[in-house]
Formats: C-alpha cells, sequence, structure tokens
C-alpha cells in the first residue's frame, strides 16, 4: 500500500535521540523551562558551576522573573573593579525596535564576518547558530563608562583597560549566577561597536562590551557549542601555564587565523514544532531556516503573491542599457496577460500576480494597477529621479498594495536602466563606491560599464547622498517608481504580519529602504536568490539575509523569488506532512 496523501501524519513516533550532544526534546524544554537550574544546596558549588557555564543561543519565551533578573545584576555589580572604579553600566532592553533593529546588525555582521573567511569556513560559520536575540526574553547590554581618565584611578594608570577588564569580570559574575539558576545567558559581540553605541544612544567615552540574552534556555548543551561543532578545540591545561617567563622555545601555538584577506514566543514556537518532526535539526538547511523564520510571523503559507512592479527610467537615455525603452512595455504587457518569465514562474508555483504600472510608457495597461508618477523625472545624473511628494506618494500605495496581498508576498520588478538606479542606491545606502557596486547588467559591455558607473559617480556626486541621509530622500533622488512601489509593498506587507521574499538586486535594495525607515522589517525578509549583479550580494549582506538560491541569474521579473517562494511553500507542505514524535 502506498503512502497516505490525506489523512494527518501520526504524532506518537519515538523521536530519535542522539547518542552525543543534546539529547533533551523540545516538549520538555518547554514543559519545564527551569529544568536546568541546580537545586539550591548546590549553588555554593562554584567549581560545578564554574565547569557547567555555557554560552547560550537557544532560548524559551517564558519570561524571567524580575527578581531573578535583579540577582544577576547584583551579582555583576559585586564584581571586582580596579580601583573599587565600578565602571560598569547595565542598560536593560525592553523596545521591541531596539532589539529588532540589534538583531538585523547581528545578521548582518554575522555574513559579513562569513564573507572574511576562506569558503569553506564561511559556510561552517553560516552553519552555526551565534545569537538569540529575538527570542531572549530579556537583553542586557552592558557599558564601560571610560570618561575619567585612566590616571585618576588606582591601578589604571599602568594598565589603561583594566575597565573593560572590570566590566568582563561584571559578565563573569551575571553568567554564573545566571547559570546557578538555571537561566541561560549568551554573550552576543556581532556589532559594529559604533553601531551599538548609536542604535543605544552612548555618550563619547563610553563603549560596549557587546550585548547579553537572558532567559530559560532552550538548549542544554553538555559541552562548549563551538567544541562540539569542531570549530576549535579545548587546549589542555598544561598547554596554557608558563613558569617564570616565557620560554624562548616551544612557546603555545598562536590562535587559530582563518581569515582572508580583506571579508523571542513564535520563533522559538517554530523550532519547538520543527523539532518534533522525525528528522534530524535543520535537516533541509537554510530552507529550513527561512521556514522557522516565515512560521515565526504566521501560519504556514498555501500560496502567495507577486507583486510586480513596472516603470520606465529617464536613466535609460544615458546609454546605461543594451536594450531599448520600448522592452519595459512590452515585457509588462505579457506580464499582465500572464505570459512573461516573471508572471509565469509565478503561475506555475502557485502565485496570485498583481501588476503595478508605476510608469511604464503607453499607459494606462489595462488590467494592471496604475501607480504612477505625477511630477517630472530627472535621470539621476542631472536631477532627481522623484519629486519628494511622488516619493511619499508611491511609498503610500505599495503600502496599501502590500497588506492586500495574500500568502508569500514575492516583490518582481521590470523596467530597462534599473540596474544602473539599483546600483545608485546601494552606494548610496551602503557608502561602497561605484566601482564595486555598479554591474554590467543583460547584454551590456564594457562601454556600457563604463558609462553606467559615471553616471552613479555623478549622481552620487551631485546629491551628496551617503549612508546617514533620509531614506526618502535617498529613494527621490537616486530611486525609481518600482523601488518606491516596493519599499512601500515590503512595509505594507510587514505591517499585515506577511513575510516577504525577495528576488534580485533591485528588490533587495527596495527592502533595504524598507529596513532603513522601520528596521523590525528585517525579521520578515527572505532572500530568494542571489543574482549575477555585483552589488545584490553586499545588499543582502547589510541586510543580514542569507540567500536560498545561488543561480547566477539575470531574469529580474520576481523569477528568482518565486522559484524561492515554491520552494518554500514545497518545504511548508513537507513538514505538515512528516511523521511527529511523540
Amino acid at each position: 500500500m502506498g503512502a497516505s496523501s490525506g489523512s494527518s501524519p501520526r504524532s506518537d513516533w519515538a523521536r530519535p535521540v542522539p547518542t552525543v550532544g543534546d539529547p533533551s526534546a523540545a516538549a520538555a524544554r518547554a514543559a519545564d523551562p527551569r529544568g536546568w537550574a541546580f537545586d539550591p544546596a548546590d549553588i555554593d558549588a562554584l567549581d560545578r558551576i564554574l565547569r557547567a557555564r555555557r554560552d547560550i543561543r537557544r532560548f524559551r519565551p517564558d519570561p524571567v522573573p524580575e527578581e531573578v533578573v535583579t540577582e544577576i545584576l547584583a551579582a555583576a555589580h559585586a564584581a571586582p573593579s580596579v580601583g573599587h572604579s565600578q565602571p560598569w553600566r547595565f542598560i536593560v532592553i525592553t523596545d521591541p525596535s531596539i532589539r529588532d533593529h540589534a538583531a538585523h546588525l547581528a545578521d548582518r555582521m554575522r555574513l559579513e564576518q562569513a564573507y572574511q573567511l576562506t569558503p569553506d569556513r564561511g559556510r561552517r560559520l553560516l552553519d552555526l547558530k551565534l545569537e538569540g536575540l529575538r527570542e531572549a526574553p530579556v537583553g542586557i547590554v552592558v557599558a564601560c563608562d571610560r570618561r575619567t581618565p585612566a590616571a585618576g584611578v588606582l591601578g589604571r594608570a599602568t594598565f589603561p583597560d583594566t575597565d573593560l577588564w572590570s566590566c568582563a569580570c561584571a559578565i563573569e559574575n551575571m553568567w554564573l549566577t545566571a547559570r546557578a539558576h538555571g537561566v541561560g545567558m549568551g554573550w552576543v559581540t556581532l556589532f559594529d561597536p559604533a553601531d551599538l553605541a548609536s542604535l543605544l544612544g552612548l555618550p563619547d567615552g563610553v563603549e560596549t562590551l557587546g550585548w547579553l540574552c537572558l532567559g530559560w534556555p532552550d538548549e542544554r548543551p553538555p559541552e562548549p557549542g563551538l567544541q562540539r561543532h569542531a570549530w576549535s578545540a579545548k587546549q589542555s591545561l598544561e598547554d596554557v601555564v608558563l613558569r617564570d617567563r616565557w620560554p624562548a622555545e616551544d612557546a603555545p601555538a598562536a590562535p587559530a587565523s582563518h581569515l582572508r584577506a580583506p571579508s523571542p514566543d513564535r520563533l522559538v514556537g517554530a523550532t519547538d514544532e520543527a523539532d518534533r518532526l522525525l528528522t534530524p535539526p535543520e535537516s533541509l538547511g537554510v530552507l529550513d531556516r527561512a521556514l522557522n523564520r516565515i512560521l515565526a510571523v504566521g501560519p504556514a503559507p498555501v500560496g502567495g503573491t507577486l507583486v510586480l512592479a513596472a516603470a520606465d527610467h529617464p536613466v535609460a537615455e544615458l546609454g546605461v542599457s543594451a536594450f531599448p525603452v520600448s522592452n519595459t512595455a512590452e515585457v509588462f504587457r505579457a506580464a499582465v496577460a500572464g505570459q512573461s518569465l516573471g508572471a509565469a514562474s509565478a503561475l506555475t508555483a502557485g502565485l496570485e500576480v498583481v501588476a503595478v504600472d508605476a510608469g511604464v510608457t503607453g499607459g494606462p495597461h489595462e488590467g494592471a494597477r496604475s501607480e504612477i508618477p505625477q511630477d517630472p523625472r530627472g535621470n539621476l545624473r542631472d536631477a532627481d529621479a522623484m519629486s519628494i511628494a511622488d516619493t511619499e506618494r508611491l511609498l503610500a500605495a505599495g503600502r496599501r498594495i502590500g497588506r492586500e496581498s495574500d500568502g508569500l508576498v514575492v516583490l518582481g520588478e521590470i523596467g530597462i536602466g534599473n540596474t544602473t538606479v539599483a546600483s545608485a542606491l546601494a552606494s548610496a545606502l551602503t557608502g561602497v563606491d561605484p566601482g564595486e557596486t555598479v554591474g554590467l547588467g543583460a547584454g551590456s559591455d564594457a562601454a556600457i560599464l563604463a558609462t553606467k558607473t559615471d553616471v552613479v559617480r555623478r549622481a552620487l556626486a551631485r546629491t551628496g547622498l551617503g549612508p546617514e541621509s533620509d531614506p526618502v530622500t535617498v529613494l527621490a533622488g537616486l530611486g525609481g517608481p518600482e523601488f518606491a512601489i516596493l519599499a512601500g509593498v515590503t512595509l505594507g506587507a510587514v505591517e499585515a504580519g506577511r513575510p516577504v521574499v525577495l528576488d534580485g538586486l533591485a528588490t533587495s535594495v527596495s527592502a533595504l529602504v524598507a529596513t532603513r525607515l522601520e528596521p523590525g522589517v528585517q525579521a520578515y525578509l527572505v532572500a530568494g536568490q542571489v543574482s549575477r549583479e555585483r552589488a545584490h550580494e553586499l545588499v543582502l549582506r547589510r541586510l543580514g539575509l542569507e540567500p536560498l538560491l545561488q543561480l547566477r541569474m539575470r531574469a529580474g521579473e520576481g523569477v528568482g523569488g518565486c522559484l524561492a517562494a515554491s520552494l518554500i511553500l514545497q518545504a511548508a507542505q513537507a513538514r505538515a506532512r512528516t511523521g511527529r514524535t511523540g
């Protein structure tokens, strides 16, 4: 008899229990989140606590009682400090928007660090879970107030960094006290210190030592995680203890360097359910992570919508494309008819198609939704792409479309010349030179590449726009109508609790604009693919997103996003049919 396709899967399969590593199940952890705690009589057993301390990355969403948090902070405040300087300051984070922004920064820096490693080491880093900022119910940033001159603090005149060492001691006290109470703690340093300081409004002279995640642990690792994953090995005591002085020979080997020259409730619920599947955790790799991300923001998707926005661009008149401007209208009409590659990809994936005319020559286009600019438009090099008023109108229109869209919301675009626009936006938003963001585009040659690069350089020089500029101003000065629509769609979809699947560079840049407007957006984004466009990988790293597909595509039109959406929908169905463990 063949496998049943209509009945519900069994939920009493024997759970596979690993013979190594963490044998606990999500259901057991959810039923007893304090189960990791020591008995009160054991809290004084310092040696046992020291040896049981772990850097926790997975957390239960259950709240940690305020009295326990206070005990942990009191332990930190009892730490030794050089000259009794007590330079530590503990910033307890309760604002969800700050946590969301910090999680975005950490996702971004995780990819940035992986990019600096050798390819194999980078992939292994991406396999690791390095932080739990979104899951952990408590976030604490330890800051060191260094504004007192070192010479004025006993012991700092000779060792100026002892204030930082004192704060590290406070963190260790927190860690051990948390461990004694069965609370997990993870120390996250996946930040540019200046970015974290700016997020928290720290004054000059106050430095962060990273972000501490506290919560009931959703893992009970028997040994350090990086050791368990063969990232590094614990050295023996004999290898690190020296006598009297550094020996001339047989010194400890320097730490290994793998650098290459310059490179919280629903989320836990989703991973809990995945833990019950009759398969090893994250057996689908990046796809499992993407699906967990999607399930954390809503029910399992059963369909979706491709929002395909199209526009012509005056910049195309400057010779930045190998194709005539008329191709935009031709492809857009085919999309409305369901016969363009993007529309066909959407329909075969079971997605609806919403075609948006954001300014295509020859309109109105029957069957399309019209949301076009009203004011004169410029070619970027000599004048702004759009007025601020048009930009704001199109963003608002996109928000309405995003809120009205169902299921997975996939972004797609059509527009001759829009890789030039996307490159200009990428350079302005990231501060990276156009020489590193401008790519060939479909069918182009070296001469066109040089023209595109020159146009982008001159546009940036004319506007003076950069990473610190207002994102709406950047969008108006260097963007285009479909970019404004898609940024708005992203915002609207997130407002409605819909996950957003990105396609190529243009859609990813639009999403980057959206995250600059609303940092919480990033948790809803899935990178469908990384294309051949030069700036795409850079933009995804800044978004802190790992792509599902790497097919060297140049198609645009949402094709890669639709293929990724098809994979996500298939994986969601497969999970629904897979047996659960009891």
